[in-house]
């Protein structure tokens, strides 16, 4: 915790018998030199220039260990004795701001013994500006330092309200390195009066919140400790409650390094139930997609949206778009999206056409910016109306004709075939892969077969059971899973399960049991089957131990762990060649 300064020195850490105040030009304190001592075996000399100027404008070379510590503890010390903080605090901040105390030996110059022992004595005759390692203690950084020094604070009742706060923010639990964040956002909090924060706490926590759900929210909402208790947010509590998602769940998805708005959580939520959304759909997809619920919808997807109920799209088709393809209600994709209405208006296309064409192929319009229309036209050298009916004749001639992507030949494999490369383009994008990007020109290698294929392959992982995210992780760990039929893989699950035993989610641990050759699975595990029932191996081997092994190792540990083994695997390599004798 921030303890209270010595009543003795004023906030400004100049000694109370120096009166000099603090040029415009230079808010820092400055000394020439280190006077000389005595005992020093060196000669050194400090250039007090600003501690921060230092780090943030010349390449200072990096303090052992050794020196760093002693510095330390030279801060402490300081901290501590001289100007009365507790402990603690003195320990946790010249710990803590390593940037100042690398500034307070740039200049010497002596042996590493001498640095402790000269600065020591240096800081008898040259206070520091405190604000400094203090900040830096609680995340601010050097270089914004400039921006948040207080200047002309000379009242000691202006540092007890700051440091009070400061108190309030540490008992209540929220971390000291995101106290700077909250300082940079919502700066005018450290002025409230006694009690005034700590009421800012307890009024979310009678809206129903728990104590680490509100040091969440106040640190990646610094503006909720601003003015009243945040009626929006209030608001999104009570319609969270409405449609059946608990209170605390917006948490294990905010981030501590983006801030969030709350009026844009509840404009999200307003407009998705404004436009006809019923609760469950509500649920479901801000289940799906906490993100568009705490980042709020940009304002082009909104403009997107009312022209698209204007233009009498389906409700419940647009809700399956976006519950299937989330990445559309992303700013890139409503301005994507936003162009091809324009696009379809300026060459002609009547309204019913192009709600046919957005209903039908949204997900991948949504991917591709456009060129403009006359360009379009000009470069074809058509008509708007000649182009407006190949269009409408074949609507991802559209993305073919004027699509803003370049023609990158890694990302085009499927070139006599366009529709078919933009259907594996969208699954992949749903698998996580970037748009555009070197993983995704690899992944379109890797993964054989049509977009709609790879979903139905995808699919049936999540048919026998799966879970979405898991499936997603399986695939990313072995792509291979989804360049076999979807009837192979069929076969390889129901083995496992209904023939073998083994719980599905062994392929969790072993995707690459779904890679294996039938044949491989078969013979290998009626070998192992064979071996278990005789009390000769132990039940439920891994997977990837049946499986992976070389075929020494699978003979030497398996099929020699009884007599009559090596018989048996005879056997079932011949029968092997009669799949239905072996299994009818």
């Amino acid at each position: 915790m921030i303890s209270h300064h010595n009543g003795n020195h004023p906030f400004l850490f100049f000694h109370g018998s120096y009166k000099k105040p603090l040029t415009t030009r230079n808010p820092f304190p400055l000394s020439p030199k280190v006077p000389s001592f005595p005992s020093s075996t060196a000669t050194l000399v400090l250039q007090v220039s600003r501690v921060h100027f230092i780090h943030s404008h010349f390449s200072v070379k990096r303090l052992s260990r050794q020196v760093k510590g002693k510095v330390q503890d030279v801060l402490l010390d300081y901290l501590h004795s001289s100007r009365g903080y507790s402990f603690l605090d003195a320990e946790f901040i010249s710990k803590n701001s390593p940037s100042f105390v690398q500034g307070l030996v740039s200049e010497f110059r002596g042996q590493d013994d001498d640095v402790a022992t000269c600065l020591r004595k240096w800081l008898w005759y040259n206070p520091i500006n405190e604000f400094e390692p203090f900040f830096e203690s609680l995340g601010i950084s050097p270089r914004e330092l400039p921006l948040f020094l207080p200047r002309g604070m000379m009242y000691l009742s202006d540092d007890h309200v700051m440091l009070a706060n400061f108190h309030v923010f540490s008992n209540y639990g929220v971390p000291r390195n995101r106290v700077g964040k909250i300082y940079r956002e919502a700066k005018e909090v450290f002025g409230y009066s006694n009690g005034l924060l700590l009421s800012k706490f307890r009024g979310y926590e009678k809206l129903g919140l728990s104590r680490s759900m509100v040091i969440k929210l106040v640190v990646c909402c610094p503006s909720l400790l601003v003015g009243e208790t945040s009626v929006e947010l209030a608001n999104v509590l009570d319609w969270l409650k409405k449609i059946g998602i608990g209170l605390d769940w917006i948490g294990n998805y905010m981030s501590c390094l983006k801030t969030y708005d709350p009026r844009k959580m509840l404009d999200a939520i307003q407009f998705f139930h404004k436009v006809g959304y019923s609760e469950e759909q509500m649920h479901n997809f801000f289940k799906e997609n906490p993100a568009l619920l705490l980042e709020g919808l940009e304002k082009k997807v909104y403009v997107f949206l009312g022209l698209a109920f204007k233009l009498d799209l389906n409700r419940n088709a647009i809700y399956s778009c976006f519950v299937e393809y989330p990445h559309i209600l992303t700013k890139k994709c409503g301005k994507n999206l936003l162009g091809v209405i324009g696009f379809l208006h300026y060459v002609g296309m009547d309204l019913d056409d192009i709600s046919r064409i957005l209903s039908n192929h949204m997900h991948l319009l949504s991917s591709h910016p456009l060129k403009g229309p006359k360009a379009v036209c000009s470069q074809l050298k058509l008509r708007k109306a000649d182009l407006c009916q190949i269009i409408k004749d074949d609507p991802l001639k559209l993305v073919s004709l004027a699509s803003k992507l370049k023609q990158n030949s890694n990302l085009q494999l499927l070139r006599d075939d366009p529709s078919k490369h933009l259907e594996k383009t969208t699954f992949l994008l749903k698998l996580g892969y970037a748009e555009n990007s070197e993983e995704m020109a690899k992944a379109i290698k890797r993964f054989r077969g049509r977009g709609d294929q790879l979903q139905e392959r995808f699919d049936c992982l999540v048919e026998a059971g799966l879970d979405y995210n898991i499936a997603l992780k399986m695939i990313k760990c072995a792509p291979m899973i989804l360049n076999q039929n979807k009837v192979v893989i069929q076969k390889k699950i129901d083995f496992l399960i209904n023939i073998l035993g083994y719980p599905l989610e062994c392929v969790v641990a072993f995707p690459a049991y779904l890679c294996y050759d039938l044949e491989r699975i078969m013979l290998r595990f009626s070998m192992y089957a064979w071996v278990a029932e005789r009390k000769a191996a132990k039940p439920m081997m891994a997977l990837s131990t049946i499986l992976a092994s070389s075929d020494e190792k699978f003979v030497k540990y398996i099929v020699n762990a009884h007599p009559e083994g090596p018989i048996i695997w005879d056997g079932l390599k011949k029968l092997l060649q009669d799949k239905s004798q072996l299994f009818p």
